[in-house]
């Protein structure tokens, strides 16, 4: 992506705005046909497009043209900026090929992240038609497919993580259209008791923070390098909505997420709207969730103290996962497309870290009050320069963990995403801490 303000929300350095392009791309089907390569890397990518292909499954091609937030492109863009990214990392980047369509090619190769009140101001009439854009994707999708044995692993690798990455992008933005817009899909509420909130001291000790060299990782993941921590408290659960209706009841502003209907609260389903879920986490903004725990008396958790009360463990060891070093197929909780919604704050206790906190992956993203910047020795990848370092501007906050549609791969302890402060489509959760 870098989809643009926040590694899974936009994509990008810059908008360049919407060209007259000429309305003819005409392809023959049969000089299309794939010819996939049998590496696990390519079947990933080819997994990863029928991840985004089933969101826009959920829309016609009438509802391409909105703009379901207004600070975002429209969304006949994300249909062809998959594809584009991928044309342009791989076959114009990598193997330095012709463009396909110059038009499209640059039409499609930037999502946007704009200043409060400068939202785009281009009409549907500015962009192409969806069946040239599907016809634009199916070529390259084909040239592509070709080219996968000539492309190293490593750019393999981004463009199957920028497409999971659009996945919950696209799934945030679909989540703000009206539901009357969107295919129905059935999913099962899960409800349960909301708890007490209770706080677990977590020790002083190291973090390990970022990624190895050898590893895959995204330029702002490197370089791996560890953090003494002093000790803290840090609440077991997500904040709820229940607990965030208090902030409310004493005249904070209700959250995106929340709807008042005939007087009571609802909350902003994918699909529907549901009663308010007390035991669900609350989806706010940095700033809401800073003066939460403000008003609570606490604070939101530094990067570190993330690191340290997720991945750490009372022996002084680390672990990839808060539950451990297996993979998160093997592990109960709400990530990897497996909702659209949230479910309980104590619903996978199978994923508590080993100092027993509850979800700090999964179920939203993780607010922290670490402002996004580089970590020592950063180096923007020559492919991609503008994924991480236009966002180095103190305007943004790192959010850790991952929420029901972060794919699993983005689940590693290195990753980090981030948005603007007052951004309120994400699905961003938090915990609270205290000093120990």
């Amino acid at each position: 992506m870098r989809p643009a303000s926040g590694a899974v929300g936009l994509l990008a350095a810059e908008w360049l705005a919407p060209q007259h392009s000429p309305r003819t791309l005409m392809i023959a089907a049969a000089d299309n046909r794939p010819n996939p390569s049998p590496r696990p890397l390519a079947q990933r990518l080819v997994a990863s497009r029928r991840e985004t292909d089933r969101l826009f499954d959920l829309i016609d091609s009438s509802t391409l043209y909105e703009r379901p937030v207004a600070d975002r492109h429209r969304l006949i863009f994300y249909l062809g900026h998959l594809e584009a990214f991928d044309w342009n990392l791989i076959g114009r980047g990598r193997l330095d090929l012709p463009s396909l369509h110059p038009t499209f090619d640059r039409l499609f190769a930037f999502g946007i992240d704009p200043e409060p009140g400068a939202a785009p101001s281009d009409a549907p009439a500015d962009w192409p038609s969806g069946e040239e854009v599907r016809a634009y994707n199916a070529e390259a999708r084909g040239r592509i497919d070709r080219l996968l044995p000539q492309v190293p692993d490593h750019d393999i690798q981004i463009a199957v993580e920028h497409r999971l990455m659009h996945a919950e992008t696209l799934a945030y933005l679909l989540h703000s259209l009206p539901h009357e817009k969107k295919q129905f899909v059935r999913q099962p509420i899960i409800a349960a008791p909301a708890p007490s909130q209770t706080f677990i001291k977590i020790p002083a000790g190291r973090a390990t923070l970022g990624q190895r060299k050898e590893e895959f990782g995204w330029d702002n993941e490197f370089a791996e390098h560890t953090v003494e921590v002093p000790s803290f408290e840090i609440s077991r659960y997500k904040v709820t909505n229940r607990e965030y209706l208090k902030f409310v009841e004493e005249g904070a502003a209700p959250p995106h997420f929340w709807v008042r209907q005939q007087g009571r609260w609802f909350w902003r389903g994918m699909f529907e709207n549901l009663p308010l879920p007390p035991d669900w986490p609350v989806y706010v903004t940095h700033a809401e969730a800073t003066a939460y725990a403000r008003w609570a008396g606490a604070a939101l958790p530094t990067e570190a103290q993330f690191h340290r009360a997720a991945f750490g463990r009372p022996d002084g060891a680390e672990q990839n996962h808060p539950w451990g070093d297996a993979d998160p197929g093997a592990v109960e909780g709400n990530f990897d497309f497996r909702r659209w919604d949230p479910a309980p704050v104590t619903a996978s206790p199978g994923s508590d870290s080993a100092f027993g906190v509850a979800q700090l992956v999964g179920n939203g993203w993780e607010w922290t009050s670490s402002v996004f910047a580089p970590f020592a020795g950063f180096e923007p990848y020559p492919l991609y320069a503008g994924y991480s370092q236009p966002f180095f501007d103190g305007k943004h906050f790192v959010l850790k963990g991952g929420s029901p549609r972060t794919a699993a791969c983005l689940l590693r302890r290195s990753f980090r995403n981030w948005f603007r402060p007052e951004y309120p489509y994400v699905y961003g959760s938090f915990h609270i801490v205290r000093n120990g």
